[in-house]
Formats: structure tokens, sequence, C-alpha cells
């Protein structure tokens, strides 16, 4: 399965994407791998790196032609690496990748933090000011995700960028579960709404998860305004407040109301329905914009044609079980 956590900037949902992939690790470590995909990257130390440990960590936004270069394999319809956009979808002869696999771009680009394999699309450089996008680094997860068949047990956790930021590129579609982090304020349910109004225009589940939750009226002004898509929440935490400061607590002595709040978050993952020929379509129509948009002009080639019509990462999902 593959999740995302979303919310407004300091809702917290960089600390519950630690949490979460910390409760998952403890049951299966090889089986998860998150991703930090937010232009501020903090999921490293939220899963218990120091400063120094995560500044040294390999940027998938420095190898994305290495990442291509993988990836397409020997698929015949793509002829390079540098015909490659962020959306070109897999086909027959590309190289499909696992969440639990070896392979030569996780051993170079992805490390254990604390029992949880950790990739990160790197920081925005001094470099990039005026000249580069940031989504051109988080362009290298899209590509991952596009090309990853994840199987039962198996887990992608995606620490996203803040606000509605998330939409200014395809990778929002690329989750079984949006997990968004919503703080019991106006402003924080202000971009539920918004994030929420977008999702649904393209079928995406979206999960509401409180967090920083004091006492029942929090609880209540969140069911008010989410409904039914509100499915837990989190209190403040002792737990959180130690890591924050630099102390990191085995998993199994976070507060139970909270460690109950992280199962529920599991089970609403579990409980998700693959639908790899919707994933496909929804890549392929991405492909397409970014192709009609800019693609075909910047390569003078036709990249709508990368698109192999009825193939999905279905078959390649069964094949490994």
């Amino acid at each position: 399965m593959k999740a995302a956590f979303v919310g407004k900037g300091g809702s917290g949902k960089t600390t519950l994407a630690a949490l979460f992939c910390r409760f998952l690790a403890v049951q299966d470590a090889p089986r998860v791998l998150a991703f930090d995909a937010d232009i501020n990257q903090h999921l490293a130390v939220a899963l218990g790196a120091g400063p120094d440990e995560a500044a040294l960590l390999p940027a998938l936004g420095d190898h994305v032609e290495e990442i291509k270069e993988y990836l397409r394999g020997d698929n015949p319809r793509i002829p390079s690496a540098a015909a490659m956009l962020k959306t070109t979808p897999p086909g027959p002869g590309s190289r499909i990748v696992r969440v639990a696999e070896p392979n030569p771009l996780y051993e170079r680009l992805v490390r254990p933090i604390r029992g949880v394999r950790l990739a990160v699309t790197g920081p925005f450089a001094a470099d990039d000011l005026g000249v580069a996008c940031y989504h051109s680094k988080v362009g290298a997860v899209e590509l991952l995700l596009n090309h990853m068949a994840d199987g039962p047990g198996e887990y992608a956790v995606i620490d996203m960028t803040a606000g509605a930021d998330s939409f200014a590129s395809g990778l929002f579609t690329r989750f079984d579960c949006t997990f968004l982090v919503c703080e019991p304020t106006v402003r924080s349910v202000g971009v539920y709404r918004q994030y929420a109004g977008y999702a649904r225009d393209h079928g995406v589940r979206i999960v509401v998860v409180g967090n920083k939750v004091d006492d029942a009226e929090d609880v209540a002004f969140l069911r008010a305004e989410a409904g039914d898509d509100l499915l837990c929440w989190f209190g403040r935490s002792g737990f959180v407040k130690a890591a924050e400061r630099g102390r990191h607590l085995p998993i199994d002595e976070l507060e139970p109301a909270n460690a109950r709040a992280l199962a529920d978050l599991k089970a609403a993952l579990d409980a998700s329905v693959k639908d790899w020929a919707r994933y496909a379509e929804q890549a392929e129509q991405f492909h397409v914009r970014n192709a009609l948009a800019w693609g075909n002009d910047r390569t003078g080639a036709d990249l709508t044609a990368q698109i192999a019509p009825g193939f999905t990462l279905a078959p390649a999902t069964a094949a490994a079980r």
C-alpha cells in the first residue's frame, strides 16, 4: 500500500508520518519504505537521525537521470533517459520496483534510520533559487511510485509538502490513502477543504487525522467540520515532545490512545482497494498533460507515444507473490 501525509504547515504531518513508519517497521521493517517529499526536509530527524546524519543522506533529486535510466530498462517506447518526464509511465520492458527488494537504486539512495528505510528528495539548495522548481526534485518520487508494484503487507509512506502545493504535480494521485492531518483550527480546516475538493475531483481517497487535540471540544469541532472523513485523532504527547528535544523513545512507549490511533491508520490503509487500471489511467492522464504542455517542445518528440495501452502493474504484483 502507498500512503501520503499532507496538511497545513505546522499541523504535525511529518511527526505523524514518522510515528506511522516506526509503528509499521516494528512489525516488518524491510517492508516499509519512507520518502521525504517535503520542501522542508525534516522526516529523517523526526525518525531519529541527528542533524549531521540527516544532512549526509543521498538526495533523490540529485540522481533523477540515474533513476530514469534504471526504470526505463529496455522499454522500446523510451529511447533514452533524456526522453523521460517525471510522469513517464511504465510499459513492457520497464523495470518495476518493489517496496522490499535489493536493487541498485535502493543501495545507492535508501538509508536505514532507526529501523525505517528512508529516501529523501533533498533540500531546495542555494543553486536552485530563481532557476529551478522544487517539483523537479519531487519528480524522482513520482517516477519511482509510477513504477512501484507494492503488494500485501508492503508500505510506501510519503511525507508530502505542506498545503495544496501537493497538487502541483500528479504525485497526489499515487496513493491508496491520503492522510490529511488537521488541527482543530479554522486555518487547518480550510486546508482540508481545499485539499479534499481537489482530491475528490480525481477520485483520491482522503482520511482526516486530527492532531494536537486537547479535549472533547476539539474532537467535536473536527467532527463538525470533517464529518465522516475524520478517522481518529492524536492528543498532546509527552512522547512526541521528548523526540522534539532529541530523546527518541521506543515506539512501544507511545501513549496508548495515540498508539490506537496509529493502529486505526494502518487498518484504514489496509482496507484500501487496489485499482491498478485506474492507477495506470491517472498516470497516463498526467503524462499527456505534461507532454502537451512542455515535454514535447523540450524533447522535439511526441512523448504521448510512451504510453503502452492497457499496461498495468497488476501482473508484476501477482508475479511477485
